[in-house]
């Protein structure tokens, strides 16, 4: 079986409209310059308030790749 090696890295999406909406946002500009995403897990969602209103969704996510063998 072969080995294999991977990096997580953490990033956090922020949306107006949602969480799904923040996490989707995080992973589609993760993926513009990391290659070969495997899995992301959701660590933390939380929100911002202001004037007694909800501004921002904002998902903390851990994303992990595949290092590439030489």
């Amino acid at each position: 079986m072969a080995s294999s090696v991977y990096r997580v890295i953490e990033v956090v999406g922020v949306s107006d409209q949602s969480w799904e909406d923040a996490a989707r946002s995080a992973i589609e500009t993760a993926s513009g310059s990391v290659r070969d995403l495997r899995v992301a897990e959701v660590t933390r969602m939380d929100l911002t308030i202001d004037d007694r209103r909800v501004q921002n969704f904002r998902v903390r996510l851990n994303l992990s790749f595949k290092y590439e063998q030489s």
